[in-house]
Parts: structure tokens; sequence; C-alpha cells
């Protein structure tokens, strides 16, 4: 199963190297600032796994999950929190020689001050925190990432082992979200991951004009700064490999693209 994942953290670049190794495991990572931006992408488009840092721009981390687990579809959806310290120095390795390499800059004694003012019981009090807010896991960004990784992956296994399949039908047309695979009159269709978000995007909007900036936010991300017309090219491509239901995609000139159902409403 293809997983899409939502890292909402102030300073993202701090994660780089989970995110690495998520994009590595096959998962598509957007990432994005603010608590409102993480509430627009779960209302239009949802994701598999949410990744939350001690901070976002306009929120604080423990507040936000806490906010997500008392409503909506977010109450069931797999949350990760992402800190920016180990909850104790690696084993055999000085507490001051490992703040001193975790914090990257000054010196020893400078060093030594960062962990007399970030003792190990706030440290465990952050996690704890983020916990009884509702996290399903919180890593430390000073470990390993091939650990990170694992963890997240035992996370996804434990919320996804029991979850029904989900597809989305419309005419001819079948699209399994579970299996992110596609069906048409009854045929496996291969699409590419961009072209399977793009149709699922299509699906989810029936009889809604769908201009070419919506749909790059969609499906390309917040931080995507490349061409509209990337849209066009992938349309074209989706067309093609949907063959005859590809009539069900019309095009709205000088602004964007329609599906219109085959005389009926979409069926879910």
């Amino acid at each position: 199963m293809r997983v899409n994942a939502v890292h909402a953290s102030r300073e993202p670049s701090r994660a780089a190297l989970v995110i690495e190794a998520l994009q590595g495991a096959g998962v598509s990572v957007t990432a994005v600032q603010r608590a409102k931006e993480v509430h627009s992408l779960l209302a239009h488009r949802g994701c598999d796994l949410l990744l939350v840092g001690q901070k976002l721009a306009d929120e604080d981390g423990v507040e936000f999950v806490r906010s997500l687990r008392l409503k909506g579809p977010a109450k069931q959806l797999p949350i990760v929190a992402l800190v920016e310290h180990a909850e104790q120095a690696p084993a055999g390795a000085s507490p001051v020689k490992h703040a001193y390499a975790l914090f990257g800059r000054g010196t020893p004694a400078a060093a030594a001050a960062a962990t007399a003012a970030a003792p190990a019981k706030d440290r465990a009090s952050l996690r704890l925190a983020f916990f009884q807010a509702g996290a399903d896991e919180c890593l430390s960004l000073s470990w390993d990432a091939a650990e990170c990784l694992a963890r997240i992956k035992a996370v996804l296994r434990r919320t996804q082992a029991s979850a029904p399949e989900e597809i989305v039908k419309m005419g001819e047309i079948e699209l399994n979200l579970t299996s992110y695979t596609l069906h048409v009159s009854g045929k496996r269709v291969p699409l590419t991951s961009k072209e399977l978000d793009l149709l699922y995007v299509f699906l989810s909007s029936a009889n809604r004009v769908l201009s070419r900036p919506y749909l790059i936010e969609r499906v390309w991300g917040y931080n995507y700064f490349g061409s509209p017309r990337t849209v066009d090219v992938h349309v074209r491509r989706l067309r093609e490999k949907l063959g005859a239901a590809a009539r069900h995609i019309t095009t709205i000139p000088c602004v964007g693209y329609k599906l219109v159902p085959p005389g009926g409403e979409l069926r879910r």
C-alpha cells in the first residue's frame, strides 16, 4: 500500500534525515509549517500518517496533537511526534560530549550548560506530554534514521492492520485506495503515483471545476514551484491509460478540468 504522509513543523529541515528515509521506503511526504495547512490537507485530501514537530509556525506541537484527537477524522489518524533531542545519551557517551555533538555549536563548556538546561526529566516529560496528547509514537531526531523508520513502520502496521479496504467507484472506474490500484471495466490499469493521486482528486470532486493551481496543490503539494502545465501533461497521460473512460474528464478552457459522472452521483 502507498503511504501519504504530512510533516508539520516550524523547521522542517531538522527532520531531513527521517524524511529522506521515509521517501526511500516509498512514502510520499508533504511538508507544511502551520496547523491551518494541516487542517486544509486533512479536509481536502487526507493522509495516512502525520509527523508533528515540537513547534509549528502557529501552534505548539503537543497542543496541536491534542486538538486533532478531539475532533474529526484525525481521531484515528496515526500520529508520530518528532522531538529535537534524545531522551538519553548513547551508551558509553559522556552527557557533555553528547550534548556538544547534538547541538553542534559552541564549546564543550557551552554543551555542558545546554545539558544542564535540558535535564533528563524535562526531556522525558516532553515525550510523555506527546503520548498523553494522543501521539502513537514519539521519536528523537538525534536517533538513528533507520530506527526511526522502523518505529514508524511499526505504528503503521498497528494502525492499518484491521483497516477495511477503501474503494471509490464511478462507472467502469474502480480506484482502490488501500492497495492504490486502478481497475477499468475489471481490467487492471497501471498508473504512476501522481496519476493515481490526480485520479483520486477527480473522483472525490465530481462535477466540480478544478483549476490547475488547485490540482497542483492537491497532487504536488504546497512546496511545488513548477509550471501549472505539468497538470496538462499528467491529465493527457491519465486519459490515454483510461481509454474510453477518459470521456468523463472534461477540459474547461482557460481554467482546468472537470470530472462528469455517467448520469449519477459518485458512489463510495
